[in-house]
């Protein structure tokens, strides 16, 4: 048949593959899904009520059934880093329902739940491919939501948090440290929540040592023997010297990219919407105590991408007192995605 004397048919035939394909796709993906378990930390219950409250609305369970409500109220929870939400939203997209059809937006949502190691999301992008473009707009602020921002882990810092290093390693950072101008106290709280001290330690990513240095990061900064102490801590400090440059001493950055990659943080113009690694951040911070850090710019020049995330950045906003305790105290910078 050719297509330039019958188009419409064409399109209809195009239309009708691909969501066979979906089908297909669904009957091997929904099932196990829907009983999968993604996080490897008990979810704040922010993110449970939030999906609790969209899985109503997208299924019409005691309310009255509304996906375009559903999926705002996916985002949110997305947006805080629920990968099951995240998927769910994408699911909407790549099937239209209860929202437009749209193949993009679908793409976002499976690579950001793909991310954090949802295999069905991998599979789903195998149909709608790779996303391009920029943030969706409901991972931004939106004045008209109100969400709690005390139930999001915001780190209000007064002071560092001491850090029970072993003293070999204590004393092994305290002496590397000024080589590469960079605070013991930061190495300290990086190697804590990589490694927790533990120099044989390997990820199911291949991360290896102290500092978890992937092969690739290892070869970057010439660590040749990535279990020993020494030269494991060297290559993650030349790691930590770049990044600070790289996003101009922005630690919450700094630790969000040597969690998730510098370029996540960059596609996602901040904090990426991932659980782990917005807790990862937290943890940072509180023994760190500060939100930046001098940084030695011959390292590299900054982030391409630097100005459009300090455009974002401004810290979650909350009706409760300052201070945890409703005391003044300082605040520290996170740069969550979609805070703006």
């Amino acid at each position: 048949m050719n297509p330039m004397v019958f188009p419409d048919l064409t399109k209809a035939a195009m239309r009708m593959r691909r969501a066979a394909r979906l089908w297909l796709v669904a009957t091997l993906v929904w099932p196990a899904w829907a009983g999968a378990t993604v996080a490897a930390f008990e979810p704040p219950p922010l993110w449970r009520a939030l999906r609790a409250e969209a899985l109503a609305f997208e299924h019409g369970q005691g309310v009255a059934k509304d996906g375009a409500k559903a999926a705002a109220l996916y985002c949110q929870a997305a947006k805080l880093g629920d990968p099951e939400s995240q998927f769910s939203l994408g699911w909407l997209y790549a099937h239209g329902r209860g929202v437009p059809r749209d193949d993009k937006l679908a793409a976002f949502f499976f690579r950001s739940a793909a991310d954090q190691g949802v295999e069905q999301a991998r599979r789903m992008l195998v149909l709608v491919g790779e996303p391009e473009g920029d943030v969706p707009d409901c991972l931004r602020n939106d004045p008209t939501l109100e969400i709690d921002a005390s139930a999001i882990p915001a780190p209000v810092v007064a002071s560092p948090v001491p850090i029970a290093a072993p003293k070999p390693i204590a004393d092994l950072v305290k002496k590397l440290a000024p080589s590469f101008k960079l605070d013991p106290q930061l190495v300290l709280a990086i190697i804590k929540a990589e490694s927790n001290f533990d120099a044989m330690a390997v990820s199911p990513k291949n991360a290896m040592g102290l500092m978890q240095l992937i092969p690739e990061t290892a070869a970057r900064f010439n660590v040749q023997k990535p279990f020993d102490p020494k030269q494991n801590i060297s290559g993650g400090m030349a790691y930590l010297r770049w990044l600070l440059a790289y996003f101009q001493g922005d630690v919450a950055l700094v630790a969000a990219a040597y969690n998730a990659g510098e370029g996540t943080v960059e596609r996602y113009r901040g904090i990426p919407p991932f659980g782990e690694t917005q807790a990862y951040v937290n943890r940072v911070l509180k023994a760190v105590g500060v939100s930046s850090h001098p940084f030695d710019a011959r390292a590299t020049p900054p982030s391409p991408k630097l100005a459009e995330i300090k455009v974002d950045l401004k810290p979650p906003t909350s009706n409760a007192a300052p201070g945890r305790s409703g005391q003044d105290g300082p605040r520290v910078r996170l740069t969550l995605v979609g805070t703006r």
